[in-house]
């Protein structure tokens, strides 16, 4: 038996080591980093111990580090990357947009196209408006609510994440977040949460929730407590707010779409963008109105680059022909069978293990225990999960450390097969101290 199948801690240490050894040119520049940005970084979700791998390029459904290892990319850039890093079509687009200028300092011609895409794919957007970021869009549709109902605080969930200055831990806002009066309900958790809304609901402006939790730990909303939240809204005159700036991608129409619950407001983020810097929200004609400039009583909405041409260019080319609703459903066909093969790699083995989601977006969990909202992913272990992460690093498959995966389009079956045989290839490895 070898030194790494003692103990999780043991064999953590040893990825760790090998790892640090294979990767001296990242390692290298991640101590110049220190220097100039704290801790190195400038986004905390990219930072994991030791070092984090610091790429070099990217092309379709691949990655190549400053060390020259190639990695089958399963992280999407955290679902914003649904085209791959090179789709020709989207490249060949932004060039075109380029040569003609970036901003223009006016109304152009790719933006009420792209807005009329985003209008026709997700039923309840009636009308929108573009920003730069998902976090943007989320403050515009909280500031909008609370505009219009003349009320202050905000329904979110234990566990949620929103945005930069919108993430939530058990009970408690983040220490950056912006300063809205927040109440807590609990995700999937129906009689608590309409509870916390029958006591606070003449105070309430919105509802704000992912119909599926992404990073906090891609947890599938119930369609019954989603459909609850949908008729408390409506007996509060509270706004309910769709986050899918992540799950806009889990159906032709959005998650939304695959339920048949209708926000009145939804905030899209991420691909739609074409995998530019992009935000958007929008819903009802007779709310979204209220930033029509031409009414007495408009609410301003300012951005530099809401309307910037590279982005409503490489959005319209992406949304219009590539990643159609036929695309759409394939692409989280094959999340759907992917989720599948993994958790059953783990079963066959006797590894405690669940691999959550819906679609396209994955999350692997190590434990056993049914996962419904965040708090629940308590038992899974840091250290397993630290250990796949630079274990399947190593055969050479990349996704985040926090065990988050989210499918794009150049991904082939081969990919799939790969990312399974090397699972259970880590498995067999490390059964033992996975199991332990």
């Amino acid at each position: 038996m070898t030194a790494r199948n003692l103990t999780l801690d043991v064999a953590l240490a040893e990825a760790e080591a090998r790892y640090a050894a294979d990767n001296p040119a990242s390692a290298a520049r991640y101590e110049d980093a220190c220097r100039s940005l704290p801790g190195g970084n400038t986004r905390t979700v990219l930072f994991y111990e030791p070092f984090p791998l610091s790429m070099a390029k990217g092309e379709g459904a691949r990655l190549r580090d400053l060390d020259g290892h190639e990695y089958r990319d399963f992280l999407g850039e955290h679902t914003a990357g649904l085209y791959g890093h090179s789709n020709p079509r989207i490249l060949d687009e932004i060039r075109g947009a380029l040569a003609s200028g970036i901003v223009l300092g006016a109304p152009n011609r790719y933006e009420v196209e792209l807005a009329e895409l985003v209008c026709a794919r997700f039923p309840a957007v009636d009308r929108v408006r573009f920003c730069n970021s998902g976090t943007e869009a989320n403050l515009m549709a909280i500031g909008l609510a609370r505009a219009v109902t003349g009320r202050e605080k905000v329904l979110v969930f234990e566990g949620a994440y929103h945005g930069g200055v919108l993430f939530f831990k058990e009970g408690e806002s983040g220490p950056v977040n912006a300063p809205f009066p927040f109440v807590f309900g609990r995700y999937n958790d129906t009689e608590a949460t309409l509870a916390v809304i029958e006591r606070h609901g003449s105070e309430l402006a919105a509802i704000l929730v992912e119909p599926m939790m992404g990073s906090g730990g891609c947890i599938e909303g119930d369609r019954e407590f989603l459909a609850a939240l949908r008729e408390a809204a409506d007996r509060h005159g509270v706004l309910l707010l769709f986050d899918e700036v992540m799950t806009s991608r889990l159906g032709p129409g959005g998650r939304q779409g695959e339920l048949g619950i209708l926000p009145d407001l939804t905030t899209l983020g991420k691909y739609i963008g074409g995998g530019m810097s992009f935000g958007g929200f929008g819903g009802r004609a007779d709310l979204m109105e209220r930033f029509d400039p031409r009414r007495p009583d408009a609410i301003p909405h300012a951005g530099t680059f809401n309307n910037n041409v590279l982005t409503m260019s490489a959005g319209i080319v992406g949304l219009r022909d590539i990643f159609t609703p036929d695309e759409a459903v394939r692409l989280n066909a094959d999340g759907d069978a992917l989720r599948e093969r993994l958790q059953q790699a783990a079963d066959e083995r006797g590894v405690p293990f669940s691999a959550t989601g819906c679609g396209s977006i994955i999350g692997l969990h190590w434990q056993a225990e049914p996962i419904r909202r965040p708090a629940d992913t308590a038992t899974t272990r840091p250290a397993a999960r630290a250990l796949s992460h630079l274990e399947m690093i190593r055969r050479g498959f990349y996704f985040a450390r926090r065990g988050f995966m989210s499918l794009s389009l150049p991904l082939e079956a081969g990919d799939y097969d790969g990312l399974v045989d090397a699972f259970a290839d880590f498995l067999d490895e490390h059964r033992e101290v996975l199991s332990g």
